[in-house]
C-alpha cells in the first residue's frame, strides 16, 4: 500500500515543524486542499512538541495560524485521557513489542521521571489520543526523527508504526516525501536504519 496524499502532507509536516522549515509549513497550509487543515493536522502539531521541543511547536502554531488557521477543535479534542492511562501503556507495548521493559527499565534508570513523563505525557496524554491513527503518528514521528538523524528512536518508530499497521512500504515513502526537506547524506543515513531495522526476520 501506498502513503494516501493526506498522509503525505502530515509527514511533510511533522518534518517541516521539527526542522523549523517556515517556509514549507506556509507552502503547505496555503496548498491544502478543501477539507485540510482538520484534526489529524492539529494532532500532528500536538504531538510535535515530543520531537521538535515547545519552542518549535508555539513558532509553527503561530507560522499555520498567519497561514490560515487550523480550524476550530472538535469538542472531544480537549478531554484529558484516562486518569489509569491504560491506553499509552498498551500503545507503548505495540511500538516496543518484546523491546518494551527494557526500554522502560532504561529510562527508569536514566531518570525514574523521565520514564514517568514519557508513560504518562507521551505515551497516554499525546500518542494515545484519538484524532489520528496510531500508525499514521508513527510515520510522522519517523519523519521527525529521520530530520533529526536520531537513529536509534527512528528504528524503534518505524517498527512501531508497521506493528501498529503501516506496511515497509509506507515508512519508506515517508522518507521520499522529506527528501526535499533533508540533507541527502541523512536522508540515506535514515533509508539505512529503516532497512536494516524493518526487515523482515
Amino acid at each position: 500500500m501506498s502513503l494516501a496524499p493526506a498522509d503525505r502532507r502530515l509527514v511533510r509536516l511533522s518534518a517541516a515543524i521539527t526542522l523549523g522549515r517556515w517556509d514549507e509549513l506556509r507552502a503547505l497550509r496555503k496548498c491544502a486542499p478543501r477539507g485540510e487543515p482538520d484534526r489529524r493536522w492539529r494532532e500532528v502539531l500536538l504531538q510535535a512538541h515530543l520531537f521538535a521541543g515547545f519552542p518549535r511547536s508555539v513558532e509553527a502554531a503561530s507560522v499555520l495560524i498567519d497561514a490560515g488557521g487550523l480550524g476550530p477543535p472538535d469538542p472531544d479534542e480537549l478531554e484529558e485521557p484516562a486518569a489509569d492511562h491504560s491506553g499509552g501503556a498498551a500503545l507503548f507495548e505495540h511500538v516496543y513489542a518484546e523491546q518494551s521493559a527494557g526500554v522502560r527499565a532504561a529510562l527508569e534508570r536514566a531518570h525514574p521521571l523521565l520514564a514517568r513523563w514519557i508513560a504518562e505525557h507521551a505515551y497516554a496524554r499525546v500518542l494515545a489520543r484519538p484524532g489520528l491513527a496510531a500508525d499514521r503518528r508513527e510515520l510522522c514521528a519517523v519523519a521527525a526523527l529521520a530530520a533529526q538523524e536520531q537513529d536509534r528512536q527512528l528504528a524503534a518508530h518505524a517498527r512501531g508504526a508497521i506493528r501498529l499497521g503501516a506496511t515497509r512500504a509506507e515508512v519508506s515513502e515517508v522518507l521520499d516525501e522529506i527528501a526535499g526537506l533533508v540533507e541527502e547524506r541523512a536522508l540515506q543515513r535514515a533509508r539505512d536504519v529503516i532497512a536494516h531495522f524493518t526487515r523482515e526476520r
